[in-house]
């Protein structure tokens, strides 16, 4: 059975509510696809208009993070209750960006990804390397370890519901995109580490995206290969392309 395609825009710190609502009626007719999840993952506060302005079609409004407590004296953090009482139905966990400057670490990955679980939430879990690691030789050695983290204490059938997003952090907001057969290498790699951890059905059923500046020139290409199901894109989510990178196939 063929894995369905999911495209996902991570707005990161962008769109005041008011801009989100007004780039989402722009965005509306031009991300209509039926075999394609799409999903926008917007700053916290904007979840509530967002998800008001995609009523009735086909985008389904996600979470930029997440707190791995149901509630509490956590100053500025956000519970997996609100998310899914605002009708938010994925969340980013672990983007690179939290790794570095929020001090994020596999385990907090790990928690988050269980209590996300708990709540019926599909994390998106990111992993990727840096260009030094790429260099030394040890990427995959690098995020098989950041998945195997990940995934601990997840049972297969949450496995199988996960999404896994690969960004080599080098091609994050840089202009520079990990080539066709870089990408389709460490997907393939993270699909067989899953199958270590779990069993070739579970491998067969995760979806795994590519992020790094993800364009709508290199999206046919790269949505492709048969280890990449979609993309996590950045900075052209927040334009017109994204409609172009939503229908890649056409």
């Amino acid at each position: 059975m063929a894995r369905r395609k999911i495209i996902a825009g991570n707005w990161k710190m962008n769109m005041t509510p008011s801009q989100a609502v007004a780039l989402i009626e722009t965005l509306k007719p031009l991300v209509k696809k039926d075999d394609v999840d799409v999903v926008f993952c917007v700053p916290a506060i904007d979840i509530i208009p967002a998800i008001e302005a995609a009523k009735d079609t086909n985008i389904q409004i996600g979470a930029e993070n997440m707190y791995f407590e149901e509630k509490g004296a956590y100053t500025g953090e956000i519970s997996p209750e609100m998310l899914v009482d605002a009708g938010v139905k994925y969340v980013i966990i672990g983007h690179s960006e939290r790794r570095e400057y929020f001090a994020e670490t596999d385990e907090t990955v790990n928690k988050k990804v269980l209590k996300a679980f708990e709540h019926d939430l599909t994390p998106i879990i990111c992993c990727g390397e840096t260009l030094t690691q790429r260099e030394q030789g040890v990427t995959i050695d690098f995020i098989r370890q950041q998945i195997k983290i990940a995934f601990l204490n997840v049972t297969a059938q949450q496995a199988a519901d996960a999404v896994i997003a690969y960004e080599p952090i080098w091609a994050i907001g840089t202009g520079k995109v990990a080539t066709t057969e870089q990408a389709q290498e460490v997907c393939k790699a993270i699909r067989d580490c899953i199958a270590e951890i779990y069993d070739e059905a579970t491998a067969a059923a995760i979806r795994i995206q590519y992020g790094g500046s993800v364009s709508a020139s290199s999206a046919p290409e790269l949505f492709a290969q048969a280890d990449i199901d979609g993309g996590l894109v950045g900075g052209a989510s927040l334009k017109k392309d994204f409609g172009q990178i939503v229908n890649y196939n056409k």
